[in-house]
């Protein structure tokens, strides 16, 4: 059973919180806010009712050692700003110096240092998952976008615990994201991108069934050009998965899932030369966004929706002579009434860009969690919050 964050005994407890802050830093400013926004609400009621809260969360891939980049120095002045109360940086996440913070009265919001300068947080190794649990009472996960790890402070401490339950943004991420797989309203739209098709088979298979209609763009949509005999000149292309994708066709056929793919592009030699519109890719050129009737297509599709999933971008979000069609599908989602949910950073970076993240349902804060998650496959941070102890 996973308990709700208000179903947890918070009163005069220390609580252990593992967010994702697994933002983008560069030159000590944080570049993208979405995910430590989002869980802020879970922060504010822990701090509203607990004795103390420790705040944990990895950042970058530092190998286990120390590493003044990988540090969480710059999210402390954000959350101090943002919870406009002092943070205590910790020097580490286990240790007697820490051990000393949580027990000092003084400090009340403590965020421990990145969980990932320690080798033993990926292995999941249970000496460091019992030194991390030793720190506090109340165990509550908040890290949707790193529920699909089975790391120690993800699964490996929660065993330690008699109270545990789910933040707000993981129960929020959970809801919408189970009604996608238990009972999307119909009709119900994918509209998947990004750049290859081994990422999405799974969610493809899995939801295909569920799907009113689906949409494919981006550079995964090449290799199903192909797969139907489509010139495709020398757009990315995914040889391996031809068949696989042709298999997808078929199966969306048999089912009378109309599978919609790019009728026109923008294309070019490469990104760095000027874009052209095309029917036809010229054997000389790739495509890297969709064209203005395809746009019009996937609009139409969108806007007779009650429900869409939107996960990947459909062109090469990061030039913007080819993020138009991406900027184009957001503002679709925005335009009507209907539930939309938006998946994947560069996904929930274009309905910033396009500025219309507050018209859009549910921005999710997962990657690779939220595919596991469409795909059926169990996370183990969720798992390990419904177990017994």
């Amino acid at each position: 059973m996973l308990k709700k964050l208000e179903e947890l005994p918070l009163k005069g407890r220390t609580v252990f919180v593992r967010v994702d802050f697994n933002v983008p830093i560069v030159d000590g400013k944080i570049t993208e806010l979405h995910r430590i926004e989002s869980t802020l609400p879970t922060l504010r009621f822990v701090l509203d009712k607990a004795k103390k809260i420790l705040i944990a969360s990895h950042l970058g891939r530092p190998g286990g050692r120390k590493d003044p980049q990988g540090s969480l120095a710059p999210i402390r002045g954000y959350l101090e700003s943002a919870l406009s109360r002092s943070v205590t940086l910790a020097p580490d996440c286990i240790g007697s110096e820490v051990q000393a913070l949580v027990q000092n009265p003084a400090h009340k919001v403590i965020l421990l240092e990145n969980l990932r300068f320690h080798k033993e947080e990926e292995a999941n190794d249970p000496a460091f998952a019992r030194a991390l649990a030793g720190l506090a009472e109340v165990y509550v996960n908040d890290a949707f976008g790193a529920a699909h790890r089975a790391h120690a402070s993800i699964a490996g401490m929660v065993k330690f615990f008699r109270e545990k339950g789910a933040g707000l943004l993981l129960q929020k991420e959970l809801d919408y994201l189970g009604r996608v797989l238990s009972a999307p309203e119909k009709p119900f739209v994918t509209l998947l991108g990004g750049a290859k098709v081994s990422d999405k088979i799974g969610v493809i298979k899995n939801l295909l069934p569920k799907m009113t209609v689906l949409l494919v763009g981006g550079g995964m949509a090449y290799t199903f050009l192909k797969a139907k005999g489509v010139s495709i000149g020398k757009s990315l292309l995914e040889e391996e998965r031809i068949s696989l994708a042709a298999e997808i066709l078929k199966k969306a056929d048999d089912l009378g899932i109309p599978l919609l793919l790019p009728t026109d592009h923008i294309a070019a030699e490469d990104a760095q030369q000027s874009p052209v519109t095309v029917d036809q890719i010229p054997p000389s050129h790739k495509g890297f966004d969709i064209g203005p009737k395809t746009i019009t297509r996937f609009d139409q599709e969108i806007r007779k929706a009650r429900m869409v999933l939107w996960n990947g971008p459909v062109g090469l979000f990061e030039i913007e002579a080819f993020r138009h069609g991406t900027l184009a599908m957001a503002r679709s989602l925005a335009g009507h009434n209907a539930t939309t949910i938006v998946a994947g950073g560069d996904t929930v970076a274009a309905a910033r860009l396009a500025n219309v993240e507050d018209k859009i349902t549910h921005l999710s804060t997962g990657g690779g969690a939220t595919l596991e998650f469409l795909e059926g496959r169990p996370l183990p941070g969720i798992q390990a919050l419904q177990e017994d102890r």
